[in-house]
């Protein structure tokens, strides 16, 4: 790539290092020999006079001296990256990348569709998406793996820059002729008494509705448990029972009367939002910049229409 003409060849290096946890393994990256990779980095090593890597067994570790570069290698790489999409720009191409991380639930219809949507607008952008962990997204924002991530997050995280937030209930959804579905809002005593489909313990939706049935008391044993949200849905379109999930990632499916969504008036089930996260600091490209705008206007948008 142009962008890493404009870097340090030991710092691109050295992160590679980091990336990959090993000299041969980075020197394989790198189309370069591992003993290229020692030199620059023992280069560094000299250089700054600490160790930056704790030698292991089983690969490199970066030392704490080690992680402090990583992250400003990282910060030049993706500083070099927007220069480039900037300079591009300029000259009228109206191209760019735009990396992705979002937890799983966003990825299904919300953000297809809204990438669909900019695209009628600037179709020269590309996209490339991941879908993570709510705890994975915020770690690939943080290493420049991503431009943008779209989560759920309960604790603000540091060198995180949250661009959007809000609040994001925890939802109970239903089919259109379910007994529960005149009701905008329902507890889960009314709840209890269904079938009821729901995420595997490790969701944040889970956790949250766990924490409430313990305070009530309430133990629901699910007719089925699965990891994958769309298992879920389907299960509940097709009759199965009630199950749970967070707005934004119904609501194409609500508003398209497919699901009716009600709130469920627990204490703790607030305890959750959904963030729009960048790396603190860093100054986006041209072309992610205007997705992140279109992407907080259609969250903001659709959080007024709920």
């Amino acid at each position: 790539m142009l962008s890493s003409r404009l870097q340090d060849t030991a710092l691109r290096y050295f992160l590679e290092v980091v990336r990959s946890g090993s000299v041969s393994e980075a020197a394989t990256r790198l189309n370069v020999s591992p003993s290229a990779v020692s030199r620059q980095v023992a280069a560094l090593e000299d250089l700054l006079g600490v160790p930056l890597f704790d030698r292991r067994p089983r690969g490199m570790a970066p030392s704490a001296a080690g992680e402090m570069l990583a992250a400003h290698a990282r910060r030049g790489a993706l500083e070099a990256d927007r220069v480039v999409a900037d300079i591009k720009a300029l000259q009228g191409l109206h191209t760019g990348l735009v990396r992705l991380c979002s937890s799983a639930g966003f990825a299904i219809e919300f953000l297809p569709r809204v990438m669909a949507q900019f695209r009628t607008q600037y179709p020269g952008i590309q996209f490339h998406v991941r879908v993570a962990s709510p705890a994975a997204v915020t770690t690939a924002v943080l290493h420049g793996d991503a431009d943008i991530g779209l989560t759920y997050s309960r604790a603000a995280e540091r060198d995180i820059s949250v661009q959007h937030r809000e609040a994001s209930p925890v939802i109970a959804i239903m089919r259109p002729d379910h007994a529960l579905a005149r009701f905008k809002s329902i507890t889960l005593a009314q709840m209890h008494p269904h079938p009821i489909a729901l995420p595997e313990r490790d969701n944040t939706v889970r956790q949250l509705f766990d924490i409430g049935c313990s305070q009530r008391g309430l133990v629901f044993e699910p007719v089925l448990v699965c990891n994958h949200f769309e298992t879920l849905t389907h299960f509940v379109l097709h009759g199965g029972g009630l199950s749970i999930s967070g707005e934004v990632t119904v609501r194409d499916r609500v508003q398209r009367g497919e699901l009716h969504a009600a709130q469920i008036r627990e204490p703790g089930m607030s305890a959750r939002a959904v963030e729009v996260q960048t790396l603190g600091g860093r100054t986006l490209p041209a072309g992610v910049r205007m997705f992140l705008e279109f992407l907080r206007g259609q969250l903001i948008d659709g959080h007024r229409a709920g």
